[in-house]
């Protein structure tokens, strides 16, 4: 439970409220070192899986909280966004990635208690749509939007193309998902 793969999710974990009170911070400084922040929780996902396939140090434990951790990092970034642009513009796409990691996990706690867990796995699309997600994001943070309005529309932009592969993958799952909804239980 304490190996080092856990370790690195619990570090992502523990830089949340880094990342939420850096944001927060009066400086300029605080749009680079939040996107820094965010960047190396992203860092620690991919090394923390690396890790546990490479030596062996998958746990039970591990597998439920990296993916909590890392819908928990994502949605606290795209709440602290979603306050900084007060748009419907920005807040539709954000919300759509939001609720669809919801949908999603419960599908899959879902399909996990009917023993069709590998049926909602975690799809190509899934980490194109994780990859563009993560780089919107650091963009976003990245940059203030009032010194540099391009690259919040460049960041909108990722997410939107995040957003819409969001309900892509989505729909995926759950047509994957739909023959065991329709099953009947005895």
């Amino acid at each position: 439970m304490f190996n080092l793969a856990n370790q690195l999710t619990y570090c992502r974990i523990l830089l949340i409220p880094l990342l939420v009170i850096v944001f927060y911070l009066p400086y300029e400084w605080r749009f680079p070192v939040s996107a820094a922040l965010f960047g190396l929780a992203g860092i620690t996902d991919w090394l923390d899986g690396h890790i546990a396939r490479k030596y062996q140090l998958s746990t039970p434990f591990g597998a439920f909280l990296d993916p909590v951790a890392d819908k928990l990092m994502v949605a606290v970034a795209l709440a602290l966004l979603i306050e900084l642009h007060r748009s419907a513009w920005f807040t539709l796409p954000a919300a759509v990635i939001i609720c669809r990691e919801i949908v999603i996990s419960a599908l899959r706690e879902w399909m996990a208690e009917v023993g069709k867990r590998a049926t909602v796995a975690v799809s190509y699309i899934g980490k194109i749509k994780t990859t563009l997600q993560i780089i919107a994001i650091v963009v976003l943070l990245l940059f203030n939007p009032e010194r540099f309005p391009i690259m919040k529309y460049v960041g909108l932009i990722a997410l939107y193309a995040a957003a819409l592969l969001t309900l892509w993958s989505m729909v995926v799952y759950l047509k994957a998902a739909w023959p065991s909804f329709r099953t009947v239980k005895k």
